[in-house]
This record gives structure tokens, sequence and C-alpha cells, in this order.
């Protein structure tokens, strides 16, 4: 699997993912997938995506090359703080 197939289908998954998991109950709102960070080494990919949706929540796709098998965590962000070090 090339690294544009690879990102492709992950944008794919999350987008699946995130309108699965949406509230039934109002307007699934349009929102776009985007990739935060990329690598590849040798057979295998790893990618960190998000959603332009207030949800905090991001994605962590890693593709197995040898068993070609693809992997998906999903986390919402908790907390996000600054510490300040060496002053």
């Amino acid at each position: 699997m090339g690294s544009k197939e690879f990102i492709e289908l992950c944008k794919e998954e999350v987008k699946e993912y995130t309108e699965d998991h949406l509230d039934k109950s109002k307007e699934q709102p349009d929102f776009e997938v985007y990739v935060v960070w990329y690598a590849k080494t040798l057979q295998n990919h790893k990618a960190l995506l998000g959603t332009t949706l207030d949800d905090g929540m991001y994605y962590e796709l890693t593709y197995n090359g040898n068993k070609q098998e693809l992997y998906f965590d999903a986390y919402k962000k908790f907390e996000n703080k600054c510490i300040k070090l060496g002053e």
C-alpha cells in the first residue's frame, strides 16, 4: 500500500467512524477529516488524524504491512495545558 492510498483509507475510516458516533437526534454537521502527522517505515504506515468537529477526538491508524491489517484507535482529549520549564 502506498502513502497516498493509506491516507485516503484513513480519512474514509475516520469519517465513517465519526458519522456512526454522531448524535442521531440532531442534524448531522458537515465536517472535514485532516492528517495531523504521518510516517512510513518499511511496509508500515502510521497517521494521526482529526476532524473539524469541536468534539476533542483524535484518531491513530496504523497499517501493519506484514499482516495487511489496519489498526484504528479513537481518543478523546481531556486537557491541554502549558507547563513552563527552565525559567
